[in-house]
């Protein structure tokens, strides 16, 4: 009797499954949705299978069986798309209003490995000295060979001051690494690190390190700072930064970006997915240039702004290709309170460019390095500039934001140059 009301219990779980599958994602043909059943009819006949001949068929949890389902069903749509039990989806929810325990690192399944998208800037990882495009292989001694996203963040979450040993594999230097990290309380501050980094050119710097709900207010108060000591030239580093919200990522394209441009659209599988997304900006920071800096920790957000702002022509792109990950998820809360995580969308460029699998390409392709002695005292402009005026301000071991500074000045003097005819 206990095993025939499990049956059902599960028979009508999949059957509410499959209406709810059916009518809000796929929108098939009356012969596709038959299809589905039949395939639904499959899966019973495991269910009740185990049920009768599973040697410990008494301590099941139907919902364990459920639950496990959804998860494997998710995880043959693409690296993205999740089936989340209700205290990952709190978890998630928690890590979007910026606060969590952790190493700071975004992660995702790629090439079937466990990959580091980008360390956080100022986080534990990054201090220890992971970078983008790491692959994680082992946590805690343990392979992470086949695992499933949400275990892995399990994994790496913890009590902040307890210690997570990591096993790396860097393919750039064929090495394997071996890391121990503290956790640590990880509060993100989407802005970081405004200046202005060089006094002669009058050229302001922010890094943006996330696009979170408090970054275009953030935003906004840096630049007006920037504004207010005479910027006269804009560097926005969008390196290492994994992104966030598509508004947001759209709200801070529109602070350089004319009213009524195109910043991003996506396409879908369903009507209400094709979205154009214009700047309804008042021209706000559009008459200085400006560099945006990347690299292959550059992905999704980051990755809208620097395609919106290059399609444009509004900015200059360098450093290296981004790191493609130009798909949309959209959250749907399930009724005991777990959720899907579902892939129902691709971005676009305003130049209609997918970014999803090919990333941004920048305009001027500068790898990073560190810079020598020597290097770090060149200024390719010396020739032209007056005398008394310094070299180089500040020596820079990071060679991009170095050449992204040079590039600046150059503009500025081609435009000195072509005013005085």
């Amino acid at each position: 009797m206990k095993r025939s009301k499990h049956l059902f219990l599960i028979a009508a779980v999949l059957l509410i499954v499959g209406f709810i599958f059916l009518g809000r994602v796929w929108q098939k043909s009356a012969m596709a949705e038959k299809d589905y059943f039949k395939e639904l009819e499959l899966f019973t006949d495991a269910i009740s299978v185990i049920e009768t001949d599973y040697v410990d068929a008494d301590n099941l949890e139907p919902k364990k069986l459920i639950y496990g389902a959804l998860k494997g069903m998710m995880s043959q749509l693409d690296p993205y798309s999740q089936f989340m039990e209700p205290d990952e989806f709190k978890e998630m929810k928690q890590e979007t209003e910026g606060k969590f325990g952790g190493l700071g690192i975004e992660i995702m399944i790629k090439d079937g490995l466990l990959t580091i998208i980008a360390p956080l800037c100022g986080g534990p990882a990054e201090k220890a000295g992971i970078i983008a495009g790491d692959r994680i292989v082992k946590i805690g001694g343990v392979s992470t060979k086949d695992i499933k996203l949400n275990e892995a963040v399990k994994k790496l979450r913890g009590k902040p001051g307890t210690n997570v040993e990591l096993t790396i594999l860097r393919e750039t230097e064929k090495k394997v690494l071996d890391f121990k990290i503290k956790r640590a309380l990880i509060k993100i501050e989407s802005v970081k690190e405004v200046n202005i980094i060089d006094k002669v050119g009058k050229i302001g710097y922010i890094r943006l390190a996330e696009f979170q709900e408090n970054t275009p207010v953030d935003l906004d108060a840096a630049l007006a700072k920037l504004k207010s000591q005479g910027m006269q030239a804009f560097i926005l580093d969008l390196r290492n930064n994994p992104g966030g919200l598509l508004d947001i990522a759209a709200a801070v394209s529109e602070r350089f970006i004319p009213e009524g441009k195109i910043i991003v659209s996506t396409k879908g599988r369903v009507p209400n997915q094709d979205i154009v997304l214009e700047s309804h900006g008042k021209n706000l920071y559009t008459d200085f240039p400006m560099i945006v800096l990347v690299n292959k920790g550059s992905a999704s957000a980051s990755e809208i702004v620097a395609g919106a702002l290059q399609d444009h022509k509004r900015a200059v792109i360098l450093g290296t290709k981004t790191f493609g990950k130009g798909s949309v998820q959209t959250v749907v809360p399930l009724s005991d309170g777990s959720a899907l995580r579902l892939t129902t969308a691709k971005y676009y460029t305003p130049n209609n460019k997918m970014i999803h699998a090919e990333g941004i390409s920048p305009d001027v392709t500068v790898e990073q390095k560190n810079l020598s002695s020597d290097e770090q005292e060149l200024d390719i402009f010396d020739d032209i500039k007056e005398k008394q005026q310094p070299v180089i301000e500040k020596k820079f071991d990071d060679v991009q934001l170095a050449r992204a500074i040079d590039l600046l000045k150059a503009m500025k003097i081609y435009k000195n140059l072509k005013d005085s005819k």
